[in-house]
């Protein structure tokens, strides 16, 4: 498409309605993402405030997790039978409302069914926002377009635990739900006003019911097992090994019965494109265990470090500052350099992260766990978003949609896998350092009489004192291992994202195929 074209396109935007779009449609995916991680800090204040246990205070992650990941494949359908930008702007409405109904919960199970309902709401958002983007936005402006975009993919995840942090620290938890109504109505408002006109036409197709149900079945089984499968000791809970059936026998069939059907809710076969399945591979390997860290790092700050969860939210923000400085250069760099490059030395990055954090000991100050945050930051964009481009740029025009759905609903299943994967990775690590450190610590009788003969401590006291300098030891230990795990899986990945074949490079003038999605 020439320069002409582009502007007579009257499908484009331009000028200050350009720069809206951009704003509003990367605002919702920010709101949207920072579900997933702004309540991560606040499980124990909301336990506390419904009266129940920290462990049943995770299906609150759990619930929203579940309708997001499901209604990110049923966004296609929804925006072809009731058009795009109709169900985006109700979505944010929705997003607002709901979040409030979310803070005003007095149980359990009332905040639980608030939490699955802003899943709905929210889940089209991530998809919908970069449908649009890419399809309003003259090409010349995508890729800048899609950074700007990108970047709030990146962010969201972030800020949450900072945002949670702050409001742990300094409010109540309802505010974490309470804040988004004043920033989503008028959010809807302009979304609306900038939009309206480039809304699709609408048709009423069939839906795949069988494949829905399979889908909720297999994807809901799997992140209740994920979610309570550590507080119930796994597999030798009955309820958690009949989810692992549920799970594995949903899947099975839902992968049949979607290579069958001849409308699929999801299109599994694009899978049979290379470079499309070998980015989704990495994307799931790669996000994992950069949400896995993001997620650890301030868990390890406030239970082992005793930071308060403002600083521990400051301390994980912190890479997000060097993701925005980075972002626009990566796409400058893609319209020159092999995206599966830019991909590894991100991944690559990554991994020096999580393995500079194995030497630390309980002596580690606050400003050098930041140090490993600058490299975390900076590996984002570097992974993101060469392979967002990736995983679509050599599909059919027909397959971008539906492409860029999946890819966003493997980046959400990989970030919920991962949390309970690296929580319960963690807290066994504890387990198996402590016992190996009860028994090899020398001269522990000894210890424990010093204590109450120089110390003037009772044996109960001195024997508690011994306890937890064995604890907070073993509790840093397996941090370290943990650690260790996530950066050893980001250097296979690293190796990994070259089984893809040498994607199609970009001209920097955007006239190359954009990455829709749905």
């Amino acid at each position: 498409m020439t320069r002409a074209d582009d502007i007579a396109d009257p499908s484009h935007v331009h000028g200050v309605a350009l720069a809206l779009v951009v704003l509003v449609l990367a605002m919702a995916n920010f709101l949207a993402i920072l579900d997933l991680t702004i309540v991560n800090v606040l499980v124990p204040q909301i336990a506390g405030g419904l009266a129940v246990s920290s462990a049943d205070g995770t299906w609150v992650i759990t619930s929203y997790a579940v309708a997001e990941a499901i209604m990110v494949p049923l966004t296609g359908w929804l925006a072809e039978r009731f058009g795009p930008v109709k169900v985006f702007v109700l979505g944010i409405i929705g997003f607002g409302f709901v979040s409030v109904l979310c803070g005003l919960a007095t149980t359990l199970p009332m905040l639980i069914v608030f939490r699955i309902m802003l899943g709905i709401c929210g889940g089209p958002l991530i998809p919908l926002s970069q449908t649009l983007l890419l399809t309003v936005v003259p090409k010349k402006y995508e890729m800048s377009a899609l950074a700007v975009w990108s970047m709030t993919t990146i962010l969201a995840p972030i800020a949450g635990p900072a945002l949670g942090g702050i409001i742990a620290d300094q409010w109540s938890w309802p505010w974490a739900f309470h804040f988004k109504l004043p920033l989503a109505l008028p959010l809807a408002a302009l979304a609306w006003y900038v939009l309206r006109k480039h809304e699709m036409p609408t048709k009423k197709t069939r839906v795949d019911f069988v494949g829905l149900g399979l889908l909720i079945l297999w994807v809901g089984a799997l992140q209740v097992m994920l979610g309570n499968g550590q507080n119930m000791d796994w597999f030798n809970n009955d309820f958690i090994v009949a989810l692992l059936i549920v799970t594995i026998l949903g899947f099975i069939s839902f992968v049949i019965w979607e290579m069958t059907d001849p409308q699929p809710i999801v299109d599994l076969r694009i899978f049979a494109n290379r470079a499309f399945s070998v980015s989704m591979l990495v994307i799931f390997l790669a996000y994992g265990a950069m949400f896995g860290a993001v997620v650890l790092v301030p868990l390890w700050m406030q239970n082992i470090m005793g930071y308060t969860a403002t600083l521990a939210g400051y301390n994980t923000a912190f890479a997000g500052i060097w993701s925005v400085i980075l972002a626009p250069v990566v796409t400058k760099l893609m319209t020159k350099w092999d995206h599966r490059l830019l991909v590894m030395i991100g991944l690559l990055l990554c991994a020096a992260s999580s393995l500079v954090r194995i030497t630390y000991s309980l002596d580690v100050t606050f400003w050098q766990t930041l140090w490993p945050q600058v490299l975390q930051g900076l590996s984002f964009p570097l992974i993101l978003i060469p392979l967002m481009d990736m995983s679509v740029s050599s599909l059919p025009a027909k397959d971008t949609a539906s492409g860029a759905g999946q890819f966003n609903f493997i980046r959400t299943l990989s970030g919920a896998i991962a949390t309970a994967s690296v929580v319960a990775l963690w807290e066994d690590a504890i387990k198996w350092n402590k016992a190996v450190l009860a028994g090899t610590v020398q001269h522990g009788q000894d210890m424990l009489l010093a204590l109450q003969q120089l110390g003037g401590f009772t044996e109960a006291k001195a024997r508690s004192l011994f306890d937890m300098a064995v604890l907070q030891q073993a509790a840093q230990l397996g941090t370290n291992n943990a650690f260790l795990s996530v950066g050893v899986v980001l250097l296979v990945t690293a190796l990994v994202v070259w089984i893809a074949p040498k994607p199609p490079r970009h001209a920097e003038n955007g006239n190359s195929k954009p990455p829709m999605g749905h």
